[in-house]
């Protein structure tokens, strides 16, 4: 058996008025918010999708779905502790996370320890094994004309101890 898999995550969301800007489980101040059935946390979104590839189950819209209303406002975190346990429930322990944001604005690299902070307490993992990184869309698509964000997240699980 592998000891290690490695999986793949990326998520989208629209911009909008009139909605909260939630990134890597905290609220960021902003004239803009993502818009989703949930909170719309691309980032904690994008880590969930790459620890269930690791898994091999597929992404969190079979775990998650948006036509449920008992997902509808949820707090992306708590998403992402699910996914979390599902990752030890079978086995599994987290290596590392490597995160790339995609905005043109607010720059959010100030926020990162804090992004950091938020997704070890939840995924019971140190802040060193985890990365974020950000970049804009130079001006161009979706990105660039400040129409929505997007987050790619890799994440390296291992097998536990136990």
């Amino acid at each position: 058996m592998v000891p290690y898999r490695v999986g793949f995550g990326y998520d989208v969301h629209r911009l909008g008025p009139n909605r909260e800007l939630w990134i890597g489980g905290i609220k960021i101040e902003h004239d803009l918010g993502a818009i989703g059935h949930s909170d719309a946390d691309v980032l904690l979104h994008a880590i969930c999708d790459a620890l269930l590839g690791a898994l091999s189950l597929g992404d969190i819209g079979q775990h998650f779905p948006d036509t449920s209303n008992e997902f509808k406002g949820i707090d992306s975190k708590i998403l992402l502790e699910k996914t979390c346990s599902l990752v030890r429930e079978k086995g599994w322990e987290l290596a590392n996370i490597d995160c790339s944001l995609s905005l043109e604005r607010p720059k959010v690299m100030k926020h990162a320890n804090l992004m950091k902070e938020a997704i070890s307490k939840v995924a019971r993992i140190s802040v060193d094994q985890i990365s974020i990184k950000a970049t804009t869309g130079e001006k161009m698509g979706f990105v660039g004309r400040e129409e929505g964000l997007c987050a790619y997240a890799v994440a390296l699980i291992h097998r536990g101890q136990g």
